[in-house]
């Protein structure tokens, strides 16, 4: 079972990476349009309200700041200051969506996708982009999305992964790591390879995926064939996001939310929305920032 390391009691906690240099993870809550940060070295925690939801980040190569995937759009924000710097706009003539999950390619690039917010929450109407690195915004030939996550790339980089969690699918596509090219589109995981939705994802030094499992309370290790490796619990029915930290990136957090738990729900499981840890024998890969 994951152990509690910061009992947040998140709405919507998400999006959390580790940052090597600083030794600390980043995470957020979307609902409340909060930023926060833990240093499990000193337990010190921090928190940045923001001006409005903060869905997705990254890290970036100069020292600082962050990448923000706001929910209207990408911006950089000053860590000591505070100050937002707005990159650009997504999506703007469709206005039930906002940003969702996340993450760089290896390369430095920031691949992310789009939530509907509209009462069919299930029609996919928005899209996958991709941040360049000179600021150029451009959409993924990856079809419509109504609840993007899973968004992760192989060690090599040569492979995506992403999914709609309406459809309960993780799929993935050829990467080039060079042109950013995608093709060959194809199921990595069915809708019943493990119960729950599939939320966010990461990808160890083993190439392994490990998914979030939206409702069921569990964190699942998926082999590179796609098999069910291996199976984390945690006190909390809705995790939300992984990301391997810690000095020799062996410790799994994961972010969790209460969004939608009735009082009877939220009695049974009151550690929901925090954020949980289980030291492994197993190595992560460091988050590539922004940039390169």
């Amino acid at each position: 079972m994951m152990e509690l390391v910061v009992d947040g009691r998140h709405v919507l906690g998400e999006g959390i990476v580790w940052d090597d240099r600083a030794g600390c993870l980043y995470w957020t809550d979307i609902e409340r349009s909060e930023l926060w940060s833990h240093a499990p070295a000193t337990n010190a925690l921090q928190r940045w309200p923001l001006p409005e939801r903060l869905c997705s980040m990254a890290l970036t190569t100069g020292g600082g700041r962050l990448l923000l995937g706001l929910a209207s759009g990408l911006a950089f924000f000053d860590l000591a200051s505070g100050e937002i710097r707005r990159i650009c706009d997504v999506e703007a003539d469709v206005p039930t969506t906002r940003l969702n999950d996340g993450r760089t390619d290896r390369q430095g690039r920031f691949v992310f996708g789009m939530f509907n917010q509209a009462e069919d929450p299930k029609d996919p109407i928005g899209g996958f982009y991709r941040l360049n690195h000179d600021l150029s915004l451009e959409r993924l030939p990856l079809g419509g999305v109504a609840i993007a996550n899973s968004i992760c790339f192989s060690p090599d980089g040569r492979t995506m992964y992403y999914a709609d969690s309406g459809t309960r699918e993780i799929r993935c596509c050829d990467y080039d790591p060079a042109t950013g090219a995608v093709a060959n589109m194809r199921q990595f995981a069915p809708a019943d390879a493990a119960p729950g939705d599939p939320d966010g994802s990461t990808i160890d030094a083993g190439g392994y995926l490990w998914s979030t499992r939206w409702g069921a309370g569990q964190v699942v290790r998926f082999a590179p064939d796609g098999t069910v490796d291996r199976v984390l619990t945690l006190p909390a029915p809705q995790p939300t996001c992984p990301a391997f930290g810690g000095p020799g990136l062996d410790v799994l957090y994961v972010t969790s939310a209460t969004v939608g738990l009735r009082a009877g729900q939220l009695a049974d499981a009151p550690k929901s929305g925090g954020v949980f840890a289980q030291p492994l024998k197993i190595q992560g890969l460091p988050e590539v920032r922004f940039g390169g």
